[in-house]
This record gives C-alpha cells, sequence and structure tokens, in this order.
C-alpha cells in the first residue's frame, strides 16, 4: 500500500474536516546479531535454516545463554522480534539430550498457543529427535483421548494459567512422568499478567515450583513480554525469585507509519463525532482497496458495531466486499474463533474487528494497515496493537481518539506516543482473597510444610489459622492438609474474573449456546430487554436466570442498542487501617473499602443516528466489593476559599475524578477498566476516592496513592488545556467507565461539571492549596 497516496486522498476528500492531527512516519532498524558458546546442535541449526534463521538476534542468543545457565530470564522487546526463540531453543536442547525432559508453555490465550503449536511443531519435524505427536496444547478444546495421549507421553505442553490452575495441578499424581523431567517453563505474553489476573497467575507459579519440587525437578523460567517500564519488577513479582532481563531488542523492524486522527467537533454543544463511525469509514476505505486490515475497539460491543457499520458502508460502496469483514471478541465459541483466525491467515477476510482478544502474537497473516479505536489502555497495549500492521514490510496505524480525556491528551500532544516509554505494570501477588484461594487449592495438591508457608506471602500463617477454624485445614503436628474430602477447591478460583459465576448466552428458539460472560457483565448486558449484539446481529434478552446463571435471547432485527447505568456507593471498612499522607494541598490516604454497585436502569440508543429512544428499569440485586481504594480530601482553607470564588467542591471533585482516570492509565500500568471511582459525602467535607474494581485489590489505587502528585498535575493539564470554554466529555465530563462493555462514545452523563470548578481546585491542590 502506498501509505502516502492513501492518505492524501483523504485529506483531499470532501468530507475531510481536519481530523488528522499528526501523520508520522518511524523508521525501522536493522538487525543486531550475536553467536552462542558453544554453538546450537546440529539438528536445531538444520531446523532453524529451513525455517529461513542463520543467526540469532542479540536478545535470543543473551537468553538462551541465560536459560542455558539455570537463571530465570525476561525478554522485554518489541513487536514481531522472535521472542519465542528465547525458549524454544532451550527447550529443544533439553529435549533432544535428555530422553525424559519435558517443557511447559503458558500462553494467557488458547488462541496463542495454537498459533504457537504451528510454529513448535515445524521445528520439532525439521530437527527430528522428538516425536511430533509427544507436542499438543493441553485445554478447554482438546478432545479427551488426545488429553490422555499428552498426559501419559507429552513432551512438551502448550496451555494456559487457568488450565494449568484447575486441569493439572490439582491432578499431578497422573502427570508424575511430565514434572520429574519438567526442564523449561516459558511464560509468554507476561505484560498481560497485571492487575488481578497478573495476581492470580503468580499464585499459580508458586503451586507450579511447589509440585515440580516435590517430583524432583527444578525448571528454568523463560518469560517473555511486549515493552515494559518494569520488566525485573513484573518478573520478580510473579516468580518469587530473581530474574535476568534482557531489553536490547536486536530484531530488523520495518517503517511503520502513524496517524493520529481526531474526530471533528459538530453539534451545538460541539461534541467529537463518534469515533466508532470515523473508524468504520475508513476501514471500508481500507477494504474497498483491498488491504488486509484490523481494527481493535475497547469492548465487545464496539467490535461488534464495528463490524456492523464497515459492512453497511461496503454494501453501498463495494458489495461483494461486505462480507469479507468478520468480528472478533471473547465470549464466542471456540470454533468460530479459530475459524475466524483461519480465514484471515488465509487472506479469505480482509478485515477484522476485534477486541485485545487478537492483540497478542496470533500470527494472522500480512496485515498492512491497524486501526485503534480509542486508547487501548496501556502503552503496552497500543505498540502490540500497532505492532499486528506492516510486519512484512511498511504498514500504516490509525489512532482514532474518542471523546474522552486520555484519547484527547494523546490528540492534543501526538509526541506523547513516541517519546513516552511504557508504562509499569501491577500486580498484588499477596491480595489476601487471591491467595486464600489458591492456598486452598495448594493443600488439595499437596500437605504444606512449615517452610513452605511463607511461599504464599505474609498473609498465609493467618489464613491458614481461618481454614482451621472453618475445618477446612487441619494441622496434623508436622504439616498443614486439607480436611474436606469431595470439595475441589480450584474449581472455586476464576483467574480472570473478580466474580466466579459465568452466564451462558442461549438461543431461546434454538436452545443454541452462543456464547458466556461473567456475573458484573452480565447484570450491564443480558438484564432483560438488553440488546446483545452477536456477529453483528441483535438479539433481544428476554430473561436472566440468576440461579440457572443462563441468559436466554431471541433474534429480532432492531435499530438501537441499549445501555445500563448503574449507581456505585463506597465507604472505607470499619476499624481497617488507613496510610495517610499530603500530596500537594491535598491530604490522600490508601486503605480497604467496600464498593456497593446497582444497575437500576438502561438507555435505548438508535445504531444510526445516536438518538435516544428512552428509558427502561432494571430490577436486579446490589453487589458488593470489598477492595483497597485512594481517597483524597480537600483542606478546609482551600475548601473556604474555593466556596468564596464560587467554585462548587463537589462539582469540582466530579470532574477531577473524571479527569484523574482518563490520565491513569498513563503512569501506571493498568486498563480503564481496572480503576473506578466516585465522590461520597465525609464527615469534614466530599471525599474522591480511586478504588481498583477486583476485590482485594490489584495494586493500581496504591500506585495512584504513591503518584498522586504526578496525577493531580496531569489531570490539571488536561482540564486547562482542552480548547473547551465551559467542560466537555474531553476533560471534565463522566462517561461510563470501559469496564461496562459498552461504546465508550455512549455516557450517561447528566450534567458536565463547569470546568472553572474543576480548573480551581486542581490549580490549588497542584499549588499546595493556593487557588
Amino acid at each position: 500500500m502506498n501509505v502516502r497516496q492513501f492518505v492524501e486522498e483523504l485529506v483531499s476528500s470532501q468530507d475531510y474536516r481536519g481530523q488528522l492531527r499528526t501523520l508520522r512516519r518511524l523508521p525501522g532498524q536493522g538487525a543486531r546479531f550475536a553467536e552462542l558458546d558453544p554453538p546450537l546442535p546440529e539438528p536445531l541449526v538444520r531446523a532453524l535454516a529451513r525455517r529461513g534463521i542463520e543467526r540469532l538476534f542479540c536478545h535470543q542468543a543473551r537468553a538462551v545463554s541465560a536459560a542455558r545457565a539455570g537463571r530465570a530470564v525476561v525478554v522485554a522487546t518489541g513487536t514481531a522480534s522472535g521472542k519465542s526463540l528465547a525458549y524454544h531453543i532451550p527447550a529443544l536442547e533439553a529435549l533432544l539430550s535428555r530422553p525424559q525432559a519435558t517443557a511447559l508453555y503458558l500462553y494467557p490465550t488458547k488462541a496463542l498457543a495454537q498459533d504457537q503449536l504451528r510454529f513448535l511443531l515445524e521445528l520439532v519435524r525439521e530437527a527430528g529427535g522428538v516425536d511430533p505427536e509427544a507436542v499438543g496444547t493441553y485445554d478447554g478444546d482438546t478432545p479427551p483421548a488426545r488429553r490422555r495421549s499428552l498426559r501419559e507421553s507429552g513432551r512438551v505442553l502448550l496451555t494456559n494459567p487457568d488450565m494449568l490452575h484447575s486441569g493439572i495441578l490439582p491432578h499431578h499424581p497422573g502427570w508424575a512422568r511430565f514434572f520429574r523431567g519438567l526442564a523449561v517453563v516459558a511464560v509468554d505474553e507476561v505484560h498481560v499478567y497485571r492487575g488481578l489476573f497478573g495476581s492470580h497467575v503468580a499464585n499459580v507459579l508458586r503451586r507450579l515450583r511447589r509440585i515440580a519440587r516435590h517430583w524432583g525437578s527444578s525448571p528454568v523460567f523463560v518469560l517473555c513480554s511486549a515493552t515494559v517500564a518494569n520488566p525485573e519488577e513484573l518478573a520478580r513479582l510473579l516468580l518469587g525469585e530473581p530474574v535476568e532481563v534482557v531489553t536490547e531488542d536486536g530484531s530488523p523492524r520495518p517503517a511503520r507509519w502513524l496517524a493520529v486522527w481526531n474526530p471533528p467537533l459538530v453539534g451545538h454543544p460541539p461534541a467529537r463525532r463518534s469515533a466508532n463511525a470515523e473508524a468504520s469509514e475508513l476501514l471500508a476505505r481500507l477494504v474497498s482497496r483491498r488491504v488486509p486490515s484490523i481494527a481493535f475497539g475497547r469492548a465487545r460491543v464496539v467490535a461488534e458495531l464495528l463490524c456492523r457499520y464497515t459492512r453497511e458502508r461496503l454494501q453501498r460502496v463495494a458489495p461483494s466486499l461486505a462480507g469479507c469483514v468478520a468480528a472478533y471478541r471473547a465470549g464466542y465459541l471456540p470454533e468460530h474463533r479459530r475459524e475466524v483466525e483461519r480465514r484471515l491467515f488465509d487472506g479469505e477476510l480482509l478485515a477484522v474487528c476485534s477486541t485485545n482478544a487478537l492483540e497478542l502474537g496470533i500470527d494472522v497473516g500480512a496485515l498492512e494497515a491497524a486501526l485503534l479505536v480509542g486508547f487501548p489502555g496501556s502503552m503496552a497495549s497500543f505498540w502490540q496493537q500497532a505492532g499486528r500492521a506492516g510486519r512484512r514490510g511498511e504498514g500504516l496505524v490509525f489512532f482514532i481518539a474518542h471523546d474522552q480525556p486520555v484519547d484527547q491528551y494523546l490528540a492534543s500532544h501526538p509526541g506523547y506516543l513516541l517519546e513516552r516509554g511504557a508504562e509499569a505494570c501491577s500486580l498484588n501477588p499477596d491480595n489476601p482473597p487471591v491467595v486464600l484461594g489458591h492456598l486452598r487449592a495448594a493443600l488439595y495438591e499437596l500437605p504444606l510444610n512449615p517452610e513452605e508457608v511463607g511461599l504464599f506471602g505474609p498473609h498465609a500463617e493467618a489464613m491458614l489459622q481461618l481454614l482451621a477454624q472453618q475445618r477446612e485445614a487441619w494441622w496434623d503436628g508436622r504439616r498443614w492438609r486439607w480436611a474436606v474430602p469431595g470439595v475441589y477447591p480450584a474449581g472455586q478460583v476464576s483467574l480472570r474474573t473478580a466474580s466466579q459465576a459465568t452466564y451462558t448466552i442461549q438461543d431461546a428458539e434454538t436452545g443454541r449456546a452462543l456464547g458466556s460472560m461473567d456475573e458484573p457483565s452480565a447484570f450491564f448486558q443480558l438484564h432483560p430487554e438488553a440488546v446483545y449484539l452477536h456477529e453483528g446481529e441483535t438479539y433481544l434478552v428476554e430473561s436472566l436466570d440468576l440461579n440457572a446463571r443462563v441468559a436466554r435471547v431471541r433474534r429480532q432485527d432492531l435499530d438501537y442498542f441499549t445501555q445500563a447505568v448503574a449507581e456505585h456507593r463506597i465507604h472505607p471498612v470499619p476499624d481497617s487501617p488507613w496510610q495517610h499522607r499530603r500530596a500537594g494541598g491535598a491530604q490522600v490516604a490508601l486503605g480497604d473499602a467496600v464498593v456497593t454497585q446497582m444497575v437500576y436502569m438502561f438507555k435505548k440508543v438508535r445504531f444510526a443516528s445516536r438518538d435516544s429512544l428512552g428509558w427502561g428499569r432494571v430490577n436486579l440485586p446490589p453487589t458488593e466489593l470489598y477492595t483497597q481504594a485512594m481517597a483524597l480530601w480537600v483542606p478546609a482553607g482551600l475548601a473556604g476559599e474555593l466556596a468564596r470564588q464560587g467554585a462548587g467542591l463537589v462539582e469540582g471533585l466530579w470532574g477531577l475524578a473524571n479527569a484523574l482516570a482518563g490520565v491513569l492509565p498513563l503512569f501506571v500500568g493498568c486498563d480503564g477498566d481496572d480503576v473506578g471511582y466516585v465522590v461520597e459525602a465525609g464527615g469534614s467535607g466530599p471525599v474522591l476516592y480511586l478504588y481498583d474494581r477486583h476485590p482485594g485489590g490489584a495494586g493500581f489505587a496504591r500506585e495512584a496513592f504513591q503518584r498522586c502528585e504526578e496525577l493531580l498535575r496531569a489531570a490539571w493539564d488536561l482540564v486547562r488545556l482542552c480548547p473547551c470554554e465551559e467542560g466537555c466529555p474531553s476533560c471534565v465530563g463522566a462517561p461510563v467507565p470501559a469496564h461496562l462493555q459498552v461504546d465508550p462514545e455512549l455516557e450517561s452523563r447528566g450534567r458536565i461539571p463547569r470546568k472553572a470548578a474543576v480548573l480551581a481546585l486542581a490549580e490549588g491542590l497542584v499549588q499546595g492549596g493556593q487557588p
């Protein structure tokens, strides 16, 4: 694709309204190589050569050398830099030299495991010495006969943390042969293991190391990550042991173009045009030119809407290509996802509209363009998604800004995308609710020796006493043992959701399962009369059975979709200790809190016009979340001065909360759906709370507490540099958080806070109490 020509056509078209904020060519780089000492065994040299790999990049060679020496290593280099060889080579060296050696590969998604299996099998067949039938994926899609074969004679197992947690570790006696020979454990895409998911995975790895020691093995761990600010800390938190860090990227990188595209202001009062509409028009133009493309949306509904809108536009300009666009997201059945992946790889599809489910290193063919519809939540995710385009030549990346604070900040400061490094990733492996579940699973797997208790963090001893009181554990005089026969504790712990409850989405006419959803999301998207989108088609929810956890939906042609509205309340946990400090002119604190959430109504929104078609009531029970929160309140002196100026304090706090939540992902390695905020009445005045949306906390509120001065200044800059006069959704508005998994452009805002009130408050807090 001729990028300059395509962009010139865009900006010269009749409907161009100044959307292109910047177009920057990101230069490529040449390869840098290094040699191994001793060199690779001849079968591996031959196998790699047949794949076109004659020499190793410097980061690959350094990682292999560390693994050979028995040192845990984390490789944090760019997209498509060949990181997987950092673990493929040590694993295959071990397998070729020791007939009993085995290797375990962990991937965050089943799709990524399937993709890596293809490459690994090619190496195995070309190298010889290892039976290809002894290499395979072991996950929920693996047939029973194949599972049994891998358990009995498998040498390389590709799986995910979920299956390791619930399907392998609890049954380790049946895997004794595999664990005795375990030589290499690969943990890929570790930047994904942050927040709640990362905290769970860290505990799964604690259990894995314990089981490996029990069977007499001491595997070397090789971790791979996209670029993050703290690869060593992240890897150490996940493994609980020191790691060697490799960050110098020796891989060649083709040049890539980055276009920052900001939808125009429309209407009175002015607001940004829909980013989804802009993206679907751009995607339709690319498809009509037969440019293989991918569009990323923040939420499932966004992926479905992008697919629907793009198909509709193609029906008008290139009808024969409308069927070459598909949606891809979590919640689809496995066979449907595999079929989309195959069609994209084989070139049958010209475009896919996806959530971050296709962000990771799955090979889906030679894509030339990537559209990022809204900031994906972190710089690591931004460059992972951007890296899907141009892997085999120059590519084009569009960042299409939503009408939200962080997006507009980046649209106004495009240099930030190029100049600022990746954020740090946060997780909390000692999160008490997380540890408790894994401690129960560990007791089920093996009695716990006193010297192993510390493996599960500083609260483990107290938790064991609690389990003993509940008669789930008992002390036999030497070790702690599981005390509840017939109970399978790993099955009660989900690694990926705050809720252990999963709802099945069932077609009311055919009884066919369309997908699944966790309980918090189900309350927002599957309440009665909600519109559920599947493959671009509309289904009306007829019922949500809370006992059976089934949502029954019926296919209907509807011209609208729905958006749920919830109320949130928060208060500190009684008698829990809180840390306090001063941050600029603010008083801030960190501690345990409980958040009550109730979905009470929904809005109907017409697809094309975005017009509101009315409201409906929702009758669902409230939910409670025990978590960690940062509290911020305004000292009396500043509050009094703001009152004299006529700046409403509560209004200012709401606007400030929105701005803080907007800029937080730029400083803390979290997604927008990881953190919530609310303003509550307090004894000494209103209090602004930022809280983790995960039980027990995931470390994000703690980082906000520690970096509050930086966040306050960034929020102040965001508001004062916004070109609006009175306040707008881009700076002080209050969009519905992304965790609701609805279109983030369709907020139930109410009245937008006055910009003057937010500015006066932010300035006073930044400047130490003097507005």
